[in-house]
């Protein structure tokens, strides 16, 4: 799996990104800077991690989606290469027009540090398929504006198309509104493309991959795409 990490002034999870990834599939990724305008031949997957890229003016990942390796990772995805963006990453994908909706504040206005429970929508999606549909796992969350926000006719349209990859729900797999910290609509945590190949997700997998250090829940996504890429080879 050759993947390139997409690095960011104040982008501060790469190295954890990028040491899951090596640890997953035993190859070093990439580290790709936000100014330059291609990325390493061969890429196969794309990752833009969590952070506060130029410090969240504006409004949170607008300054990165405008950076000049945005070209690059948009001509990727739009070739079907798969392309993973995770908290801030998520926010520079809507940003950047690959993934619809936008985040906002959170409901409550807090910042918000804490595992939460996950349930896996799906299982047959590059991303997923570590996972069993309606598995519930748990990750770390880091945010203070992962509230998903999209107009009626789009979140129809990612429910009526299956593209809710990720929602926020109770230990038991519940969605109640009890347990979606962060407010989103429908609970969302994630969700894919039309085509299936650009994920983006609020919760840091990258956090929970190491029993050493504790849970290890988010390997599934990363094992899945190893495995993913291998097979497609």
């Amino acid at each position: 799996m050759k993947a390139a990490v997409v690095v960011f002034p104040g982008i501060n999870r790469e190295r954890d990104m990028a040491r899951t990834l090596k640890l997953v599939s035993g190859v070093e990724p990439a580290m790709v800077w936000h100014a330059d305008t291609q990325l390493p031949a061969g890429t196969d997957l794309v990752v833009i991690p969590g952070g506060f890229s130029y410090g969240d003016y504006l409004r949170c990942g607008a300054i990165a989606a405008r950076a000049p390796i945005m070209d690059a990772v948009r001509a990727h995805a739009g070739k079907g290469g798969l392309t993973l963006g995770v908290c801030n990453g998520f926010q520079i994908l809507c940003e950047a027009g690959l993934l619809p909706g936008v985040l906002m504040r959170n409901a409550q206005l807090r910042f918000i540090c804490r595992d939460v429970y996950l349930k896996v929508e799906r299982s047959d999606t590059p991303f997923t398929r570590g996972y069993n549909a309606g598995q519930v796992i748990r990750v770390p969350v880091a945010h203070g504006e992962g509230n998903y926000i999209a107009d009626g006719e789009t979140i129809a349209r990612l429910e009526g198309e299956g593209r809710v990859i990720f929602r926020y729900a109770s230990p038991d797999g519940m969605i109640d509104p009890n347990w979606n910290h962060n407010g989103a609509i429908n609970g969302i945590a994630g969700i894919v493309s039309e085509r299936g190949n650009v994920l983006g997700m609020m919760p840091h997998p990258e956090n929970h991959v190491e029993a050493a250090i504790g849970r290890t829940d988010g390997r599934g996504l990363f094992a899945g795409l190893a495995d993913a890429l291998k097979r497609a080879a």
